[in-house]
């Protein structure tokens, strides 16, 4: 039985990683529940799942159940995971304070099943060198990581990630400057949240695997190709060096990768839909056309000069994603605030936790002063 710390429980990855451990109840226990700020979904999880350990990051509630101790805020969140003594710590949670719960995780020995990308988008110098086992839980990552055969530390030529390209694949740059939220949101093969949704259509959501890719494989950045595969069907591929290319295929779903994560290094069943090949199946692969997506080259201009650029990246455009999905600024707006907050950057290597964080809040006031003086937003 082993013992799971879910950070993120009420997000898109929490109850999905909730209904793989449901699933198997003789293989997974959870022990230990952090979410942000969505009390009732969190107490109903709690009650079901009757962990050890609770904790509620932006708030508190007045009710406990028996047999579970309850935190509140950031520190107390940390403590009920380190408490917790988890097996496998699933950083399912989004944005910049993943990356202090990854720290923890590997710092306690525990596997860490990862599914927040800002861990190594901005954290990956300081979190790379502490070891540990690293299991990734984003579709892209986990099919390299199955085609590499489960060794992060595999010989290969060409790491290949795919992306759907999003809803406006087929449009130009100038095209998008109209483009609603509602438009943005409408992923054409995943279901998401809405960060990630927005990230997705603007291919930053790439470029930020592909720094992924850089730490989680020690691949240079030149070796890391991306290819748009609308279908979603084919996660990623690797390519070796007599060209043989080794590809994972499913339906577009997150349950194998997450329950493979929990379970690795065994497969057990799961619940997802399969491909039978009773009905023709079509593929497609197209060139990426990067001008479509300049948020996607600059999240490579900072990966490739790392430091505390792509930290930068992130806080600038998760501010600027914030405003575009309360209308106050264009879509194709995030890129230039993006594009502006990192030109502000005095660069140098990132080398801790607290660098990172400071680097972190300069940036989302940057970013924020940029959008209220030049977008009129508020």
């Amino acid at each position: 039985m082993k013992k799971i710390a879910l950070v993120g429980s009420t997000g898109s990855i929490g109850v999905q990683t909730l209904s793989v451990v449901a699933a198997h109840p003789d293989m997974f226990e959870i022990c230990a529940l952090v979410a942000h700020s969505s009390v009732e979904k969190w107490l109903s999880q709690v009650a079901r799942f009757k962990p050890r350990y609770a904790a509620l990051v932006g708030g508190e509630v007045p009710s406990a159940l028996s047999g579970t101790s309850f935190y509140f805020g950031e520190e107390g969140a940390l403590r009920a995971v380190e408490e917790s003594g988890a097996d496998i710590v699933v950083v399912a949670c989004g944005g910049f304070a993943g990356l202090k719960y990854s720290l923890l995780a590997l710092r306690m020995g525990a596997r860490l099943a990862l599914a927040n990308k800002e861990t190594l988008v901005c954290g990956g110098d300081i979190v790379m060198p502490l070891g540990g086992e690293i299991v990734p839980v984003d579709s892209e990552h986990s099919a390299i990581w199955q085609c590499l055969s489960f060794r992060r530390d595999a010989k290969f030529t060409n790491l290949i990630i795919t992306a759907s390209g999003g809803p406006f694949r087929n449009m130009e740059f100038s095209e998008l400057e109209g483009v609603t939220a509602a438009q943005a949101l409408a992923h054409p093969t995943w279901n998401m949240g809405a960060k990630i949704t927005i990230d997705s259509a603007t291919l930053l959501n790439k470029g930020y695997e592909v720094i992924e890719a850089h730490h989680l494989y020690a691949a240079p950045y030149d070796r890391i190709k991306t290819v748009i595969q609308p279908q979603s069907i084919v996660h990623s591929l690797v390519e070796f060096e007599d060209g043989a290319l080794l590809a994972q295929m499913s339906y577009p779903t997150m349950e194998v990768p997450i329950q493979l994560a929990l379970t690795y290094p065994d497969r057990v069943s799961s619940s997802v839909g399969r491909m039978t090949f009773d009905e023709p199946v079509s593929l497609t692969f197209e060139p990426l056309v990067r001008k479509r997506y300049p948020l996607y080259d600059l999240a490579l201009w900072c990966g490739e000069r790392g430091g505390l650029l792509p930290a930068a990246l992130n806080a600038a455009s998760e501010e600027a994603v914030h405003a575009f999905l309360r209308d106050k600024i264009g879509f194709c707006d995030i890129f230039r605030v993006a594009e502006e907050v990192v030109s502000t950057v005095r660069n140098c290597a990132a080398e801790s936790y607290l660098q990172l964080a400071e680097e972190d809040a300069r940036c989302r006031a940057e970013a924020q002063k940029i959008i209220k003086k030049r977008y009129n937003g508020n």
